[in-house]
């Protein structure tokens, strides 16, 4: 199963973590882990490409963490949390139809 947390707080969405394998099919036949890989690096872009700004990124077998860095300000913050909205809601709609494939969930954080 893949599991994405989303976290968040008060002031809005401050970057995800994806983990794990959906075992939906084969390796490389495996559709949901492709649309789940796809927005999770369609994030990543957009936060670079479009909110300009850098991520806190990690990858490593099976992992993405992509997380805003401590000071985003004005329009670049705007910008990230209409991408960081974006995927989440993606991100949702694929649980929605393979919950027994991704798990999302959306993680109140202090920081």
């Amino acid at each position: 199963m893949t599991s994405v947390r989303l976290y968040r707080n008060q002031q809005g969405w401050l970057g995800f973590r994806a983990s794990g394998h959906t075992g939906y099919a084969e390796h490389g036949e495996d559709i949901v882990c492709a649309a789940v890989s796809a927005l999770t690096q369609t994030a990543v872009l957009g936060l670079q490409e479009t909110a300009a700004v850098t991520p806190q990124v990690t990858i490593n077998d099976g992992v993405l963490s992509c997380f805003l860095p401590p000071k985003v300000d004005g329009d670049a913050w705007q910008r990230s949390q209409v991408v960081l909205d974006a995927i989440f809601r993606g991100l949702k709609a694929i649980a929605d139809e393979y919950g027994q494939f991704v798990k999302v969930e959306e993680v109140e954080s202090c920081g």
